[in-house]
């Protein structure tokens, strides 16, 4: 029975992927800060769900805490790890910036350093679309140049990358980056702009529209996710790239990968997919662009298809409807 380290278990996409991993028969090790930055019992909540399986090993704890993460790779030797605690939100990282640089740095450090200590099979981390900024050709294709970071959080996100490409250099570890985008779904983050839509609308307020709904995003539907993420775990970067498209590293074991449902969505429609399952009419407040914000993002992802087989399945408007029902069960909306 193989062992996976999966961090930021409390998280949204980190409780959806070890709930999928444990339905396969991995022992998980979760570990989560239960940061205050969002509802703490919802991150609780998470966990107590995984804690009813049997092969769930939760560690509550910081990243950036030294010697806790070797500590972890000491003593479970996980086949693979997943690493998706971060300090998410872009608008967050232009307010408290040193949240991120411990979290996501520092923090990425110490992963980095246990596994040098305690390899495993295949070590996975999360980016973010955000890496490419105020890149305009679309779709973004991962061999694009990412150097033009619109946030502090992309900054950090773009320096994980680069990070791990010189730990698979230096110590032949075998690394894949993923960047995500926007990602939705059931026990999503309060933060992000469905959750915040859907409990405005039902308490008959008006939503925030940014760029006058002028923007585009490639939407992905949590269960799509987390299929692109475990089929990469079986996808270890090796010597021989897999066709001309592949991201692979010349000097390293690495490789970087999209994950998304590569079809951009106008967030008007997005909306009203969800005035639909909601049954309402949103108001709309026009707002201009915020800072740190891009008008649009589109996810090549013909990589991830070529190593898993990978296929978005769910469209925007049952993934917001079953968003939606979620959220009327959790709230009793």
């Amino acid at each position: 029975m193989r062992t996976a380290l999966v961090t930021g278990s409390a998280g949204f996409i980190g409780y959806h992927l070890a709930a999928r991993l444990l339905a396969a028969g991995w022992q998980v090790v979760g570990l989560d800060c239960l940061s205050p930055y969002y509802d703490v019992t919802m991150k609780e909540r998470r966990h107590a769900m995984l804690a009813e399986s049997p092969g769930f090993t939760p560690v509550i704890g910081k990243l950036e805490d030294p010697g806790r993460l070797m500590e972890l790779f000491a003593r479970h030797r996980p086949d693979a790890v997943i690493h998706l605690a971060a300090q998410a939100g872009v608008r967050h990282s232009i307010d408290a910036p040193r949240d991120y640089l411990e979290a996501n740095l520092i923090g990425t450090f110490e992963l980095l350093e246990a596994a040098r200590a305690h390899p495993p099979a295949h070590l996975l981390m999360a980016s973010t679309s955000s890496v490419y900024g105020a890149n305009t050709e679309m779709p973004f294709e991962e061999r694009q140049k990412a150097d033009t970071p619109m946030s502090f959080y992309a900054a950090t996100k773009k320096a994980g990358e680069a990070m791990g490409h010189s730990y698979a250099h230096l110590y032949a570890l075998p690394i894949t980056m993923f960047r995500f985008f926007t990602v939705y779904g059931p026990w999503g983050r309060p933060d992000m702009a469905l959750f915040k839509f859907t409990k405005a609308m039902l308490a008959d307020e008006p939503i925030e529209v940014y760029n006058h709904g002028r923007m585009s995003r490639d939407f992905t539907y949590i269960d799509d996710l987390v299929t692109g993420i475990t089929g990469l775990i079986e996808a270890v970067p090796g010597d021989a790239p897999v066709g001309s498209q592949d991201s692979l590293s010349p000097v390293a074991p690495f490789r970087v990968v999209n994950i998304g449902a590569s079809q951009p969505t106008p967030l008007m429609d997005y909306i009203a997919a969800l005035e639909e399952a909601l049954g309402q009419p949103a108001q709309k407040i026009l707002k201009e662009m915020q800072a740190g914000d891009v008008p649009a993002t589109w996810a090549d992802t013909s990589l991830l298809t070529a190593l898993t087989g990978y296929r978005a399945e769910v469209d925007v408007r049952t993934g917001v409807a079953r968003f939606v029902d979620w959220y009327r069960a959790y709230y009793g909306a």
